[in-house]
């Protein structure tokens, strides 16, 4: 079937958002352009699980093309595990540029998120393609997430809702296990006494609740490959986006919406909203032909661009800041850096902080464009 343009321009939305979240010019930045801090939810807090929900929908048509070119599963299996070791490298990468240091090294992270969701629910593709096996894998790993964080004691600190606050900031079962197993190597400390030893976004029970939001974008993939009419195509997603959202919001009455523990809600919600994008842009894409035609492809070519070499955008965003820090110099009698130097002589001058820091935020994304708009231009796809 021809390429699905929708997918690639969500996939290019998703990381110009995600560019500019990461790089939203520090206090004076909307809200919107930032997270909440725990129990709530923002449009920053839906970029993260919007990827990953779509590298599960480019999990279906990226294996099927292989297949059809003639890869045995043998052979997809070996790919999915050498992909997946390759972004967690990468993600590696990105935690501790460029200093490494052992003692304090971030093992947890986006890509590594990423490169787990892609392993585990990858091979599980390859096993089985049956859309049921998804659904019964998905509720498996959202309720078992709730029944863990809801009913099983934290050690040391008693029973969630009983001995202890449900999902209280500092003891809950996840942060429990991630200073069990990664001390002194996770990302946040609400005391600030030790930066490297309370918890961690991306830790390791809240991979369980990521993989169904995984689970979702393949469910996705499997109904946008079906041999069905447009209007059918379209109807499914928009039916899955108003269920999902609507199961989301009900159970957060009861299980809060949190993306700091990527909560089983917070997966519904943000995959509703991700089928909610989706939808537009399938309809508009694939069945308006927005992008196809030259006049059209020009509202959507930014987000072409950065959907096609998505990683390599998000490691420029996440390395070349780092790397401007570090360039020091000396401007009206003070030692500065490039960044510094334009928001003290350019972004000051905007009419409020919230635009100032978007100014930043933007300048980010425009610079880490450059080099992925030279690729594209060459026809240069790097695929980890």
């Amino acid at each position: 079937m021809q390429r699905l343009l929708s997918i690639d321009v969500l996939r290019g939305i998703t990381i110009a958002f995600m560019i500019m979240v990461n790089n939203n010019g520090g206090s004076g930045s909307w809200g919107f352009m930032n997270h909440a801090q725990w129990n709530g939810l923002t449009p920053t807090d839906l970029v993260f699980p919007t990827f990953v929900f779509v590298v599960g929908a480019s999990i279906v048509f990226a294996f099927h093309a292989r297949m059809k070119r003639g890869a045995t599963r043998a052979e997809l299996a070996r790919h999915t595990v050498y992909r997946a070791v390759v972004l967690f490298a990468l993600g590696m990468v990105v935690n501790n540029f460029p200093f490494f240091h052992w003692q304090y090294m971030r093992f947890y992270g986006v890509l590594q998120r990423i490169a787990i969701c892609y392993l585990v629910v990858g091979l599980f593709y390859i096993w089985d393609q049956k859309a049921s096996t998804k659904v019964v894998a998905l509720v498996v790993s959202l309720v078992g997430y709730w029944v863990l964080i809801r009913w099983v004691p934290v050690p040391g600190a008693g029973m969630p809702g009983r001995d202890i606050p449900f999902m209280d900031v500092r003891n809950n079962l996840t942060n429990w296990l991630d200073r069990l197993v990664m001390p002194h190597h996770l990302y946040l400390d609400y005391d600030t006494i030790d930066p490297h030893n309370t918890r961690d976004p991306e830790g390791l029970l809240s991979d369980l609740p990521a993989f169904g939001t995984c689970l979702l974008g393949v469910l996705a993939g499997i109904w946008l490959r079906g041999q069905r009419a447009a209007k059918s195509t379209l109807g499914g997603l928009a039916a899955a986006a108003v269920g999902c959202l609507a199961v989301g919001y009900l159970w957060s009455m009861e299980f809060p919406l949190n993306k700091n523990m990527w909560t089983s809600t917070f997966v519904l919600v943000a995959a509703g909203y991700s089928l909610t994008v989706l939808t537009l842009s399938y309809l508009l894409m694939d069945v308006l032909g927005w992008g196809r035609g030259e006049g059209s492809k020009r509202f959507v070519y930014p987000f072409l661009v950065l959907g096609s070499n998505a990683i390599t955008a998000y490691m420029f965003s996440e390395i070349v800041p780092g790397a401007l820090d570090r360039i020091h110099f000396t401007a009206d009698g003070r030692l500065t850096n490039p960044m510094a130097w334009l928001a003290n002589h350019i972004f000051i001058h905007m009419p409020t902080p919230g635009w100032a820091a978007f100014a930043f935020s933007f300048t980010t994304l425009a610079y880490c464009f450059i080099p992925v708009w030279i690729m594209y231009r060459k026809k240069i796809f790097v695929k980890v």
